[in-house]
């Protein structure tokens, strides 16, 4: 018993096989137990396994089996490994547990199988379990049809494929085992479930009884389409999404994800090919020729049952076919004819696209018998076009469908018109392109003017479908010319018509008339069914294929069509503008002279014929006069020429008078509506003059505005041939010379080439040798656009000739076509289609090639030369192909119908005698090259075969052929060849040689293809065991081709297509496609524009096979080497930093030659100066070039050398591009670890990067561009600002990338461009990115100019540099690009400086174009619709780009402004003092750059304003009265700190999170309600107040919109906001500060929130307007009052002007205007009047009174006159000197007005003395009678006696004494008390001391030391005394100068001071006529408002002296300086 138990003791996996069941039963028991516990699927315990689990399943007791299978189960479920086990261990649960009766088992059998299906090895387990169906055990048998059939219905038939089960499914119905037929029928009822009537076709041939329970069985399934219940691993998330979807109820959108998996099994897939050409009878080509009827139709019967075979395997059909098609045709019995079109019709439905090479030679043919009456034949032969039409494409037979449509037979006509309906109703818009539907709408408008109405009836119904296809846009270019009941019986027609394609799998459900034929079903053919529709039904498959196999096409073909003619464009502008082509008559003399007389002077047309060439000449000059003043709509152009022409007309002989005759003629084209009847009467002329030495130059001048009025195609050809009809051999040549010219500046579009290439013959034969230079030059201009097949016109030239046109070609390689700059404005092709003219090089050859004569040769291929050619003597086949080279040297350019040449040719490819094969490949050539594009339809039959010669084993003729394709391909483009199985059945043929040039010819071709050719994907599973080949070259070129495959088809279609492959190689193929996936290269850009193909379209492909090949060796060693580098960093930091300490380590300490741990950058002391210093004094190169030549590699290696470590800069330098990327992510790594030493090295790190910038590997570039990303945003934490050198270096070649074709590198690039403004001013961005617009690539401009708009919007207008004026022209230029997307970007941007700027901006760009000018206007309207217009432009120019706020919509918009000088704007903003905007003390400057660099410590959502440090002037220290701030620098300290915190929330006000606005407010709230604390705020209100109404805008746009926002939280923040703001206004101080824009747009947002109907819906709604109904009222009480006054006034003018805005809303602006003025009495003397002034004279200018009194309500002229009056009673006379600000104020109405109010009220009173009066005042009042002076005295007395004025009345009293030192105020004291009289002269005298000695201003002329700066002295009581004592006016400039020598007393710097402009001049500048918006000015606005203050520290002692100035000495004001600085120092010291 012992050796029993001995096992006990073993490990488990021993125990697993060990001979005893117990120990086998115990191992798999503890192994069972061991899985489960494993969590990792990665363990390493799993692997221990991996050789046991086939055991597990196979033991050979059935107990220990069970156990066996659970584990195994476990296994199979969690371990990672247990994939590699799938194929033994499945088949031993076939052979081995299926056959175990205990159900238990078979069940555990089951689920492993399903479990394996799951780990994604679906396919190795159907292949074991198909192997199963084989074995002779039935239970084996049944058990692998119940697995594979639960497979499908849990996995679905995605992941199982039917195909090989369907296959097996016929045998298994017929087995002998009743359970197995059973079994069988299930999994037929299951299959039919997922594919439906798909399976019905394969089991047509099974027991009829059998499939009649079959169909019973599939009646009763539910006819929903069927959903996987269970996933593979990798689609697990889905399927959670799914139990998501069904938990909330929502089936319907997991219908959506697998709804398309019914249809796309196509039953013709599941069929099984039928090879028939063996089974046609022996004598079937003998019989099919027989004369008796009888015996044809027994061979077209046998064909006819053999094609009933629903699918056909490819083959040879040539012969077959070519027998049908010659019975179709030329049969007499119609009985026949009939029979071979069913045949035809079988051939095509079972061969499907391999049927397509056929096509071409039978569609005519079925055509043209249509001429057949007899409904079976008509019947027969559409079912056999449509279901031919469906193997190929319509492109394909285009021509031949066109050639019938000129038959004269109507039969034909008609058939030929409803099978070109029936077609293009399986096309779709990209498969049907302009260039097709040309002519097919030419020929067919041809057929809707027949007389047959049949004809006419079909034409519609094809009409009507090509519009339903493609649109009215695609169409109606082409019917124009169609009168309007034909039109709308097209649109009728069109609206009945049903797609096909619009259904796809709809189709088949409809068309269920499935009347299964005998034999054959209707699925796959339909042939007995009358609607031919029903041929696609079947095949949703391949129909789908077709459009998308097409979309290569479009482009390429469809450019023909862009310049086909002028004829065409002419077509094509009646859809733009009807003004292109304006048509006049001709007009007789009489009526040109009455016409030209309406509008010219008498004495002009009676001197035009006069003697004297002077009065000639005189006469001219008037014309001139004329037609310049003249008015295009009224200028008679046809009359004004023949004017000209009149005699002397062009016989002129003076040259005065013919220049300014020629001048005018180039006037008119210019300026009136010039159309082709006019230039006729003209053009003569100027050919005539064109030579003339002194009028040439003129006559070309007018030519060339004729050619721009007229089109230069028409023109070029009038002026040719009349320049050719005459002898004059300088005028032939100068006329070509014009046309080169003229060409270069139009551009090439619809020019006739034929015309020219006559005329340009003749000239090549002139004798005089200007005229063949001309002509040379102009053909080398043509050469530009035409290319090289120009040159096959003139091959029969003299050599020597040809030699020299040979030469000119040859200056023109390489270069492009210059952009056309003329006939753009008018006649802009872009009219058309966008893209329509962007490939002009390749418009133009291909246009050339149609424009070829071609000939006709098929009547020379006899029979008796294709016999010759297939003789069996090698000789007479020599002799057949040389005749045949001869032929088509002789046609030179061949029509396509070739007869019987093809199959002739195809047969010599395979000829044993090698030396014909090469003839005839020659022969090909040449045929490829006669025949131009046409060979397409030859590539299917005779194209492939040139490819397998490519196998050949010799290599001359692999050469030979190689060359042939390559021709071939140059005609046809690549679709033709990569179209159908062709090309894959080629690289199928296990021959190395073919495989190898094969891929090398695809690996070339593939990159250049724009678009994915669907049938690429069938050469995959060849291009996979081609990488697998035993030869090494074939596994080379694949490797190559690999990455080329991947960019069409993408990587996850290639990785799908690897799941067929056996495991090993799938890993490894797997492998391959992830390094593939690394060097994929771009796809080229669709064809946007000639410039941009250099530019990278092409290029990058055709380096990359070089470089491919070297990545498999490195990639694999390179990829996993960062890692340990990784692990390194931290510890590597240290090391770094005290590298960095040393500054330059020793290099043998740290051996970094051998080693690669030490820094990577070496910290050089001032390296980066010295490499400055070196580029500046031209020591090194600069950093400039075009493309990067090897000095300048050099140069950096150089630079390098010192800084980068050994080996690092080893890899940077490399050949090879994996070393880039190895060092890149070395780089990456050590960014971190190594800042100093990053950005010690930064300029040689940026000019290294850009010259990887210039490598045509994509993944380079990709990590170079990540590197960038994390570089800057390195940069940027640090703060680091790129220096100019830095820059200039770097930028430009970053912004080139912009262009790339690829969208993810542009994404980057420009994510990159948004980064550097953090660390470079977005300011001096602009002019680099400006450069970047003026690139040939117009996806690089398109993208440089939303660059440009985002700058804008980002950083306002003070980005455009050099100014915004020439920035914005320069913009506007690209209005009119080629390019749509340029033009649409150029107009967004400059709709985004409107928006910021409103109509300021067409001042700034100046004139533009009709064209552009109506293109912007429309653009700016549409934005204008939309909600959100201008974003907020932000503080300073701020680089989080990301959050433009662009909700804040309809605030911004402004009236329109005129032109401003943007330094008074700045003075404007800054409350009316122009000086403080002009020169600032350096610490109080706005630097830009700075503000810019300067992005704050936090980032938020919100502009945040910048903080300089001027905390210093922070809190107010009381001198006796006015409020000056101590500076000390310690406290600057203490509060730079509050600064910030304040300026971070602040910032969060604004933000879009609604609990993060609240939260900021209540803390800012919490500031404000603390009086000590509140102060902190100054300095901050204005940027409170911005953050404050973006939350408004923010709430009013987004919050009140969004539906799913809680409206309880919109009114907790509006009353957050209302508490807040009304805390702030009841703080006096702090509310001065607000300024005038600010205040504008804050009041915008209340008012529109009062007005906002949406909150009076709320419940809580009417207390929040309440609320701000309160808070208005603070605001205008206790704001600044110039400030609010000024703000109401431009609101109001802004509410006026915008028509959006409510009425409403003017009104309240009113009433808010209405308060101010009943408030003035009492603000009157703390208001600038001056400021308010100007305002009302902008109001004014704006709106005139005629102007204002058209408005609907007559309140705001009221309220203007109201104010006007009000200011006029309270300031008198005297206000006429408050308009200091007004330029020539002589012309303003505003003075005006104020005078006649003056003089009304002075007519009425007699004359007022004010309180303030001053100046003239005075002079009034001596006028004044006594009784008006004792009144006067009275009141002040009354004053003076009231307690609460009597201070006032003291004040005013003392000012009157002052101003009429003679009046007597005795009487008024006399009768008062002793007590009252000493009281009024103690006062008089307090007050002299105060003015004159203490210098205290008095308190009412409210200046807060917050204000402003006043320049312009405030108007108030203490102002008033200075100087005037004599009655003279003092100017400003006196108190400047005054202030001037207090300063130099004081010793306070004067410089700065000088530097000013004088006060007057400023103020003469013009007159700024809006105040600009908040955000507006807010750049000035932030340094300003530190500067008032510091100013104000000045300007209040400085006024004090001033007053004090006029009366007491010098001496005593410096004592009181000197006093004040006292106390300065002693307040510091105590502060301290």
């Amino acid at each position: 018993m012992g050796d029993d138990s001995e096992w006990l003791k073993l490990p488990v996996d021993q125990k697993c096989e060990h001979k005893l069941w117990k120990a086998r039963l115990s191992g798999y028991e503890e192994a069972l137990k061991i899985f489960q516990k494993i969590k990792d699927e990665k363990s390493p315990e799993w692997s221990k396994f991996l050789g046991l689990i086939k055991k597990f399943v196979t033991d050979s007791n059935a107990v220990v089996q069970l156990k066996g299978l659970e584990a195994a189960l476990v296994y199979v479920e969690n371990a990672h490994v247990a994939g590699k086990t799938t194929g033994e261990v499945v088949s031993g649960v076939v052979s081995k547990v299926f056959n175990q009766p205990k159900a238990k088992a078979k069940e555990l059998g089951i689920e492993i199988c399903l479990m394996y299906i799951e780990i994604e090895k679906g396919e190795a387990v159907q292949e074991e379990l198909l192997k199963g169906l084989d074995n002779k055990n039935p239970k084996i048998i049944v058990a692998c049809i119940e697995t594979l059939r639960k497979a499908l219905s849990e996995f679905g038939s995605k992941i199982i494929l039917l195909k090989p089960i369907i296959k097996v499914l016929p045998k298994l119905f017929e087995s002998r085992e009743k359970a197995v037929r059973d079994e069988a029928k299930l999994i037929a009822v299951e299959i039919y479930r997922w594919i439906r009537d798909a399976l019905r076709p394969p089991l047509q041939n099974i027991n009829s009884v059998q499939l009649k329970e079959l169909e019973e069985e599939w009646v009763k399934l539910p006819t929903s389409a069927p959903r996987p219940t269970r996933f593979l691993r990798s689609q697990q998330e889905l399927e959670a999404k799914l139990e998501q979807q069904q938990s909330a109820g929502g089936d319907a959108e997991g219908g959506g994800d697998d709804g398309d998996e019914v249809p796309q099994i196509d039953a013709y897939e599941l069929l099984e090919a039928v090879e028939i050409l063996s089974k046609l009878p022996k004598d079937f080509y003998d019989k099919i020729e027989a004369k008796k009827w009888q015996e044809r139709k027994e061979a077209l019967e046998s064909v006819e049952v053999l094609v009933k075979n629903p699918k056909l395997e490819a083959g040879d059909y040539a012969d077959l076919v070519k027998a049908l098609k010659k019975v179709v045709g030329k049969d007499t019995n119609v009985m026949l004819v009939a029979l071979a079109a069913k045949c035809l019709t079988g051939l095509a439905v079972g061969l499907r696209k391999k049927f397509g090479q056929y096509a071409g030679h039978v569609v005519p043919t079925i055509l043209e018998k249509f001429k057949e009456k007899k409904p079976q034949v008509v019947q027969a032969l559409q079912e056999a076009i449509d279901a031919i039409f469906l193997t190929t494409t319509l492109q394909n037979i285009s021509e031949d469908v066109l050639a019938v449509m000129d038959n004269k037979n109507p039969t034909i006509k008609q058939q030929t018109s409803l099978f070109i309906a029936r077609s293009f109703r399986h096309c779709t818009a990209s498969t049907l392109p302009k260039s097709l539907l040309k002519p097919f709408c030419a020929a067919l408008l041809k057929h809707i003017n027949d007389s047959a109405p049949e004809v006419r009836d079909a034409a519609f119904e094809a009409l009507g479908t090509a519009l339903k296809v493609v649109g009215e846009k695609a169409v109606n270019p082409f019917l124009a010319d169609v009168d309007k009941l034909k039109l709308d019986k097209i649109k009728e027609c069109s609206e009945k018509v049903e797609l096909i394609h619009g259904k796809k799998a709809g189709l088949a459900a409809d068309k269920k008339e499935f009347k299964p034929l005998p034999g054959r079903t209707a699925a796959s053919g339909a042939a007995g069914d009358k609607d031919t529709k029903d041929i696609s039904a079947p095949k949703p498959g391949p129909l789908k294929k077709a459009p998308a196999a097409k979309a290569g096409g479009p482009p390429k073909k469809g450019k023909p069509a862009a310049p086909g003619g002028a004829g065409n464009t002419g077509t094509k502008n009646k859809k733009g503008l009807e003004t292109k082509e304006i048509v006049e008559p001709e007009l007789s003399i009489e009526v040109c002279e009455e016409k030209a007389s309406a509008v010219l002077p008498p004495t002009c047309i009676q001197l035009l014929d006069s003697g004297n060439w002077k009065e000639r000449l005189a006469c001219m000059e008037e014309f001139q006069k004329a037609v310049e003043l003249m008015d295009r709509t009224e200028m008679p152009c046809q009359a004004l020429v023949r004017m000209l022409a009149k005699k002397p007309g062009w016989k002129e002989t003076n040259f005065q008078v013919m220049q300014m005759k020629l001048h005018i003629v180039a006037l008119i084209a210019q300026k009136g509506n010039f159309s082709k009847t006019s230039a006729q009467v003209v053009l003569d002329g100027l050919v005539d003059k064109i030579g003339d030495v002194k009028c040439g130059n003129n006559a070309k001048e007018a030519m060339t505005a004729i050619a721009e009025a007229c089109m230069l195609p028409w023109t070029a050809e009038q002026v040719v041939s009349m320049a050719f009809s005459q002898k004059n051999p300088k005028n032939q040549s100068e006329t070509l010379n014009w046309l080169s010219n003229a060409i270069k500046e139009f551009g090439f579009s619809g020019l006739n080439v034929k015309a020219f290439i006559s005329n340009v013959k003749t000239a090549l034969a002139a004798t005089n040798p200007a005229v063949r230079t001309a002509a040379i030059t102009l053909l080398g201009v043509m050469y530009l656009y035409v290319g090289p097949s120009l040159r096959m016109f003139f091959e029969d030239e003299k050599p020597a000739l040809l030699s020299q046109i040979d030469a000119e070609f040859e200056k023109m390689q390489g270069q492009s076509p210059p952009a056309p700059t003329r006939g753009i404005s008018k006649h802009s092709t872009s009219g058309t289609d966008e893209g329509e003219d962007g490939d002009e090089p390749d418009d133009g050859s291909n246009d050339v090639v149609d424009l070829l004569p071609r000939t006709e040769i098929s009547d020379k291929i006899t029979s008796e030369l294709v016999s010759k050619i297939g003789d069996k003597n090698w000789k007479i086949r020599k002799e057949g192909l040389d005749e045949v080279a001869g032929i088509i040297n002789e046609a030179k350019f061949i029509q396509p119908n070739i007869g019987e040449l093809p199959t002739a040719l195809k047969g010599r490819l395979n000829d044993s005698n090698k030396i014909l094969v090469q003839q005839t490949l020659n022969i090909l050539q040449q045929l490829a090259v006669a025949m131009g594009p046409n060979i397409k339809q030859h590539v299917k039959n005779l194209g492939i075969p040139i490819i397998t010669v490519l196998g050949d084993s010799k290599n001359n003729v692999r050469a030979a052929a190689l060359a042939t394709v390559n021709a071939w391909a140059e005609q046809t483009g690549m679709k033709e060849w990569l179209e159908g199985e062709d090309l894959s059945e080629e690289l199928k043929k296990e021959n190395p040689f073919l495989r190898q040039e094969l891929l090398g010819w695809l690996a070339e071709k593939l990159p250049t293809l724009r678009s994915t050719p669907t049938d690429l994907i069938l050469c995959v599973p060849h291009l996979y065991s081609c990488l697998e080949d035993r030869n090494g070259d074939v596994r080379k070129k694949a490797q190559d081709a690999l990455p080329f495959f991947m960019m069409h088809l993408g990587y996850e279609k290639m990785a799908k297509a690897t799941g067929k492959l056996k495991p090993t190689s799938k890993d490894q193929v797997l492998a391959m496609l992830e390094k593939a996936k690394a060097n994929m290269p771009a796809k080229p850009a669709p064809p946007t524009k000639a410039t941009s193909k250099p530019m990278g379209g092409s290029a990058p492909a055709k380096f990359q096979p070089a470089s491919a090949p070297a990545e498999d060796s490195i990639s694999s060693s390179t990829e996993p080497k960062p890692d340990p580098k990784k692990a390194k960093a931290p510890g590597l930091s240290s090391k770094a930093k005290s590298a960095q300490g040393k500054k330059v380590p020793s290099k043998t300490s740290l051996k970094e030659d051998e080693d690669k741990s030490g820094p990577i950058f070496i910290v050089v002391p001032n390296g980066k100066e010295q490499r400055m210093k070196d580029e500046k004094g031209l020591k090194v190169l600069k950093w400039n070039f075009t493309t990067p030549r090897d000095e300048y590699i050099e140069q950096l290696k150089t630079q390098m050398s010192s800084c980068v470590a050994k080996w690092l800069q080893d890899e940077m330098f490399h050949s090879d591009f994996q070393h880039h990327n190895k060092a890149l992510a070395v780089m990456v790594d050590h960014l971190e670890s190594e800042k100093e030493g990053v950005i010690g090295c930064l300029d040689l790190i940026l000019k290294w990067l850009t010259l990887r910038f210039f490598d045509t590997n994509t993944s380079v570039l990709m990590k170079a561009l990540e590197y960038l990303k994390l570089l800057f945003t390195l940069l940027s934490e640090e703060e680091y600002h790129l220096t100019e050198n830095e820059a200039s270096s770097f930028i430009p070649y970053l912004v080139v990338k912009v262009g790339e074709p690829k969208d993810v590198i542009r994404k980057d690039v420009r994510a990159i461009l948004n980064r550097m403004c953090l660390v470079y001013p977005a300011s001096k961005m602009f002019p680099f990115i400006m450069e970047g617009t003026k690139s040939k690539n117009s996806k690089q401009r398109a993208e440089c100019l939303e660059e440009l708009g985002c700058l804008v919007e980002s950083y306002g207008m003070n980005v455009c540099q050099p100014t915004p004026g020439k920035a914005l022209k320069e913009i506007a230029v690209h209005i009119g690009d080629r390019d749509n997307a340029v033009r649409n970007a150029a107009l967004n941007t400059i709709v985004t400086v409107y928006n910021v700027h409103g109509d300021q901006v067409f001042k700034l760009i100046g004139n533009l174009s009709e064209k552009d000018m109506s293109m912007l206007e429309e653009r700016i309207k549409r934005s204008a619709k939309r909600p959100s217009a201008a974003p907020i432009k932000q503080v300073e120019e701020k680089p989080q780009r990301a959050q433009n706020i662009s909700s804040n919509a309809n605030m911004l918009r402004k009236g329109p402004a005129e032109d401003m000088s943007s330094k008074l704007n700045q003075a404007r903003s800054m409350s009316g003092h122009p000086e403080a905007a002009q020169m600032v003390r350096r610490e109080f400057q706005l630097d830009l750059d700075e503000i810019e660099n300067d992005n704050g410590t936090v980032r938020c959502e919100m502009p945040e304003l910048v903080q300089h440090k001027l905390d210093d002037i922070f809190e107010p220290v009381l001198i006796p009265e006015p409020k000056i701030r101590a500076v000390s620098p310690h406290f600057d300290d203490m509060h730079s700190n509050t600064a910030s915190t304040i300026n971070f929330i602040i910032s969060q006000v604004a933000s879009g999170d609604i609990n993060t606005s609240i939260q900021a407010l209540t803390q800012i709230d919490e500031v404000l309600r603390q009086e000590d604390k509140a102060e902190a705020m100054s300095g901050h209100i204005d940027q409170f107040l911005i953050a404050t109404f973006m939350q408004l805008r923010l709430i009013y746009n987004t919050h009140m919109a969004d539906e799913k926002l809680e409206k309880d939280e919109i009114i907790k923040l509006y009353s957050c906001i209302i508490g807040n703001m009304i805390s702030l206004f009841q703080i006096e101080s702090l509310a001065r500060e607000a300024s005038t824009g600010v205040l504008k747009d804050l009041m915008h947002g209340l008012i529109t929130l009062m007005l906002d109907s949406r909150i009076e819906d709320l419940e809580e709604g009417q207390q929040v307007i309440r609320s701000v109904n309160l808070l208005v009222v603070k605001v205008l009480e206790k704001s600044d009052q110039t400030n609010i006054l000024s703000a109401l006034l431009v609101l109001l003018q802004d509410s006026l002007l915008a028509t959006a805005s409510s009425p409403k809303f003017s009104e309240l602006v009113m009433k808010c205007l209405w308060r101010m003025v009943r408030l003035l009495p009492d603000t009157i003397n703390s208001i600038n009047l001056d400021r308010i002034l100007l305002d009302i004279h902008i109001f004014m200018k704006v709106f005139p009174k005629e102007k204002l009194k058209q408005c609907k309500s007559e309140f705001p002229i009221r309220t203007l006159k109201t104010l006007l009056h009000t200011l006029c009673k309270l300031k008198g006379p005297k206000i006429l000197d408050h308009l200091t600000m007004i330029d020539n104020k002589n012309e303003s109405e505003l003075e005006a007005h104020l005078c006649r109010m003056m003089k009304h009220s002075m007519d009425q009173t007699g004359s007022k003395s004010d309180k303030e009066t001053e100046k003239g005042a005075s002079r009034i009042d001596e006028k004044s009678s006594k009784a008006k002076v004792n009144d006067f005295l009275a009141e002040i007395f009354k004053k003076i006696g009231s307690k609460e004025n009597t201070k006032e009345g003291l004040a005013e009293l003392y000012e009157y004494k002052k101003k009429y030192s003679d009046a007597d105020i005795e009487p008024f004291l006399k009768n008062s008390s002793q007590f009252f009289q000493s009281y009024v002269e103690r006062g008089l005298r307090v007050i002299e001391m105060e003015r004159e000695g203490k210098g205290r201003i008095s308190t009412s002329t409210g200046i807060s030391p917050q204000m402003e700066v006043t320049c312009v002295p405030t108007p108030t009581s203490t102002v008033s005394s200075i100087g005037n004592t004599n009655g003279e006016e003092v100017g400003p400039s006196v108190y400047l100068e005054r202030l001037k020598i207090l300063r130099q007393r004081c010793g306070l710097d004067n410089t700065k001071q000088d530097d000013r402009p004088p006060l007057t001049s400023l103020l003469s500048k013009p007159a700024v006529p809006t105040v600009a918006s908040s955000t507006d000015m807010l750049h000035s606005k932030l340094s300003q408002l530190r500067e008032s203050r510091e100013q104000h520290q000045h300007s209040d002692l400085d006024s004090n002296q001033t007053h004090s100035s006029g009366t007491v000495t010098s001496s005593s004001s410096t004592a009181n300086i000197d006093d004040l600085k006292k106390r300065l120092e002693r307040i510091k010291s105590s502060r301290k």
